[in-house]
């Protein structure tokens, strides 16, 4: 079999890979599909690898280290898959994020040295690829790293905003860009590919260590769209048609993705980005003078075993707490009593595009009880009561009347129109946002403090005793 054949051959399943990676992006769209999309995605991931044994020009080289490669990947991979909790989700994904950046910026790298050392003349094409690889690689590298740092606590959540940050990272910005020309025009000064991957790496921590916990859902997308760019830059310099295709699969997804996640903050990827949201010494309005009312379980578990609907709002505190079996079964002795249960999902809630999701998911809650934004705002008014648990900014009803707030605008779970509302939060500090919430202070609002998974437990025991004394 010719060489042109066996290129052939491998292009086709190539194309096959791409059709299942687009099946499994759209089963992505909707929980009830999402696993099969999932599963779909990797079988097309699967064939990809094993289409690519076959090129001869890896014959060349041979197969041991490949082999190695793999096998730790799949054994670092298996074990994130049974060790990493849920509440790790958004920082694991910034973590592969990071990984997808740093393989685009060695490739790119190691086809420049071997382009150099085997005395090809690169052709401007192929050392824009390389740069743009290495660049988009570096700046994803680091800025997803801080993004998981900032996830997991081990940096300040907060915006760290360095003085004159602005003009530095112009001049750092500056600095790669004409880096980039020169490697372009001179692609035999291999110092010049060391000295802009620092410019970038350094680039990827300025932009990233400005913004604070509350745009990670948009930072996290953003940086999964630059790792997408940056593995279809690395198609480009190894003429590998399914890196590209897929490659903008991934860049073009979290592209709309971000779109889709300032749209419902009501900003600008640019503003997340260079606003520097929630800083310290920000201008916010003050709760002082204004009063909330508390409950215990007790009290709470009676308004619940009586209700005759009831919309559960959650967010990242029941992801810290782990608190999402509980909710599960508090639920399913309401709908038992004959409760109309739903979940009302904010799409910036949790840290990553579709957390709550995720979290619900894995207590298998009933898809068709999940509701969007949208969706659910129009059930709110004939709601009997809301159960808020570890949700904060996305039902601040300071989004929609004070035009001062920093979050004014944003689309918010309207939660406030409901006739009753619980709100379970450890203590009456702010969001990420660094603001008071209006709707802990309403009359229809009552405040039950303690940790999630324990204030469940015994609103789900107080449900039991109602039922059992009936």
């Amino acid at each position: 079999m010719s060489d042109a054949d066996v290129i052939n051959i491998i292009n086709a399943f190539y194309v096959l890979s791409a059709a299942l990676f687009i099946l499994g992006i759209q089963g992505l769209r909707k929980p009830s599909t999402a696993r099969r999309g999932n599963l779909t995605a990797a079988a097309g991931m699967l064939i990809a690898v094993v289409a690519t044994f076959f090129d001869r020009e890896i014959e060349a080289i041979g197969y041991v280290w490949i082999v190695i490669g793999i096998l730790a990947g799949a054994a670092l991979g298996t074990w994130f898959a049974q060790t990493v909790p849920m509440t790790g989700m958004p920082q694991m994904v910034a973590v592969f994020n990071a990984l997808g950046g740093a393989a685009s910026a060695l490739v790119a790298g190691a086809e420049l040295i071997r382009l150099n050392d085997e005395g090809f003349d690169i052709d401007v094409q192929t050392a824009i690829t390389i740069a743009l690889s290495c660049v988009i690689g570096a700046v994803t590298l680091t800025g997803s790293f801080v993004a998981a740092g900032k996830l997991q606590g081990t940096i300040n959540q907060n915006p760290i905003l360095i003085p004159a940050r602005n003009a530095i990272s112009a001049i750092v910005a500056a600095i790669t860009v004409g880096l980039l020309v020169y490697l372009v025009v001179d692609p035999s000064q291999e110092w010049t590919f060391l000295a802009m991957l620092v410019a970038a790496l350094l680039a990827g921590i300025l932009v990233s260590i400005p913004i604070g916990g509350a745009d990670m859902p948009v930072l996290v997308t953003l940086l999964n769209s630059y790792s997408g760019l940056a593995a279809a830059a690395a198609g480009f310099v190894l003429g590998n048609n399914l890196l590209i295709v897929t490659g903008a699969l991934v860049g073009a997804s979290g592209l709309i993705l971000t779109n889709i996640m300032t749209r419902a903050m009501n900003r600008s990827a640019a503003n997340v980005i260079f606003a520097g949201f929630g800083e310290s010494g920000a201008s916010v309005k003050s709760a002082e003078g204004l009063t909330y009312r508390s409950m215990n379980a007790e009290d709470a578990g009676t308004l619940l075993a009586y209700a005759r609907s009831c919309v559960f709002v959650t967010g990242y505190g029941l992801a810290v707490a782990q608190a999402q079996h509980e909710i599960r079964s508090l639920a399913d002795l309401m709908q038992e009593r004959g409760c109309d249960v739903k979940y009302g999902i904010h799409p910036v809630a949790g840290r990553m595009p579709g957390h709550m999701n995720v979290l619900l998911a894995e207590a298998d809650v009933p898809y068709d009880q999940l509701y969007d934004l949208e969706a659910i705002n129009r059930e709110l008014d004939q709601t009997e009561v809301v159960v808020v648990v570890g949700a904060n900014d996305v039902v601040n009803p300071a989004a929609k009347t004070d035009p001062s707030s920093p979050i004014y605008g944003m689309p918010i779970l309207e939660v406030d129109r409901a006739q009753s509302v619980i709100v379970m939060k450890r203590s009456m500090a702010s969001g990420f946002s660094g603001i008071d919430n209006e709707l802990f202070y309403m009359p229809q609002t009552s405040m039950l403090f303690g940790n999630a998974k324990v204030s469940l437990k015994d609103l789900v025991t107080e449900v039991e005793e109602i039922s059992k004394s009936e």
